[in-house]
């Protein structure tokens, strides 16, 4: 790389562009931290890069389909500047590997989910021969979407914003569930974990730095190291690793997403009622509320078996938050599975819910399955379920008015830069009016109104 530093007079500069999950954001992280400390300058703004990589999700249709056009605008950068290195990282280059450079044949790297510790060197490596072509046709992209052992050990590190006090720890890669609807096994791989102690020597390090919230993150995160670590004294393995990471000094609060209602046993129930930093909100997909559309998606429970297990958490933690993930659309759903999903969300009441239209995704089952509904008809379900989840969702928000409620400051409000947000242990927006020395502080805010998605706190409470 020491000719393109002499030949820019800089030092080159990447933008990462992020699609998709918490744990996409992770990647994204990781592979930047690793960039900054071989000396590249990470740019906020993509026309100031030498090297653009878009980190991409392949859960819906819509996130492949706008990297794919976000991928095609940056063609007439390169135009302008022919030896910018462009790249595709994630999910969707796992898939698509190669395909990918049909669709974009100006690509330089396509570094599927196992490579992101690999992308440095390839970044390396492509600026070197960018600088050394004296024809900017003369490109040979690398792709490599191979499977590699040991690949969830390298998410480890972080770079943390000034006064940062909240943070995302990987735990594992990869599911074994094989949902219908789902591409994640093809993109991630099969399940490996990460070692308990690894995990707490970075909350260790997270902690020292300032942080004092945790977000454990996982593909089916409450089966964490089922096939690689013994049970002890009747606890999982992700039991032991949340109890662990309870005892780290200066972590005041512990999430954990995305789970599977299959992977909550009773040891897991019964954390929230005896481990006071694990807090009061459980992300919890439904996918749908009918028996025979559960089924067919291999989901592995029934509409019964997710109400008593939500009435199993509500006892082990009265007060607790429960939030999920809802597809309406499924091939073959009637308006009677429809119905049935409707009246369970009404019936559950949960704090808030994604709501989803079935995409299809290519090699998985769902996909080839006939009777595929029409558009207009999941968006009808979608508008119409969304007006039931909006309905508890601000039934719950206001019934909070008057209340006081503790939060974590987590620094500027995004809408209003001059106001403060935090976040209540049930994962509630709150919003104020303070000053930066309240940052990364716990303290209780009385709530004095509310929106239909955010919580507004009196200043006065602060003092």
């Amino acid at each position: 790389m020491g000719r393109y530093r002499c030949r820019l007079h800089k030092m080159p500069s990447v933008h990462i562009k992020t699609y998709g999950c918490q744990m996409n954001e992770r990647d994204s992280d990781q592979v930047a931290k690793m960039l900054s400390e071989r000396g590249y300058r990470i740019a906020a703004d993509e026309a100031d890069a030498d090297v653009i990589l878009l980190n991409t999700c392949s859960v819906r249709d819509m996130a492949e389909q706008k990297a794919i056009g976000k991928m095609g605008m940056l063609r007439k950068l390169r135009r302008a500047r022919p030896h910018l290195v462009l790249g595709y990282l994630g999910c969707m280059a796992q898939a698509r590997g190669a395909s990918l450079l049909e669709t974009s044949p100006h690509v330089d790297l396509v570094a599927g989910t196992q490579k992101f510790h690999r992308v440095a060197d390839y970044v390396d490596d492509l600026l070197q021969k960018r600088m050394e072509s004296r024809i900017d046709d003369e490109r040979l992209p690398i792709v490599d979407i191979d499977e590699e052992e040991g690949s969830q050990e390298t998410i480890r590190d972080q770079t943390l914003a000034p006064a940062q006090c909240t943070a995302f720890v990987s735990i594992m890669q990869g599911c074994n569930m094989h949902c219908a609807f789902c591409i994640v096994p093809q993109t991630r791989g099969g399940e490996r974990a990460r070692s308990i102690e690894d995990i707490v020597a970075e909350v260790r390090s997270l902690a020292s730095r300032g942080i004092r919230e945790v977000t454990l993150l996982g593909q089916i995160v409450n089966l964490y190291g089922r096939h690689e670590f013994p049970k002890r004294e009747g606890l999982s393995p992700f039991v032991q690793l949340i109890e662990a990471v309870a005892a780290v000094d200066g972590i005041d609060r512990i999430r954990f997403t995305s789970p599977h209602p299959i992977g909550f046993r009773a040891d897991l129930i019964q954390a929230f009622s005896r481990i006071e930093k694990l807090v009061e909100h459980v992300h919890l997909p439904l996918q749908s509320g009918s028996d025979r559309i559960l089924k067919i998606m291999r989901r592995g429970y029934t509409a019964e078996g997710f109400r008593k297990l939500v009435a199993q958490l509500r006892e082990a933690r009265p007060g607790i938050a429960i939030t999920t993930d809802i597809i309406v659309g499924f091939p073959g759903e009637t308006d009677e599975d429809y119905e049935s999903s409707r009246a369970l969300a009404d019936e559950v009441g949960f704090d808030n819910a994604f709501v989803f239209r079935y995409s299809p995704r290519q090699n998985t089952p769902a996909a080839t399955m006939g009777e595929q509904l029409s558009e207009d008809t999941k968006e009808a379900r979608n508008q119409d379920l969304l007006d039931v989840v909006n309905r508890h969702v601000a039934e719950k928000l206001n019934a909070l008015v008057g209340s006081e409620v503790e939060i974590l400051c987590e620094g500027p409000s995004r809408n209003k830069v001059e106001r403060l947000s935090g976040r209540t242990r049930t994962n509630k927006i709150v919003v104020f009016e303070g000053s930066a020395r309240h940052v990364g502080q716990i303290f209780p805010v009385r709530i004095e109104r509310a929106s239909s998605s955010t919580l507004y706190g009196d200043p006065a409470v602060l003092g």
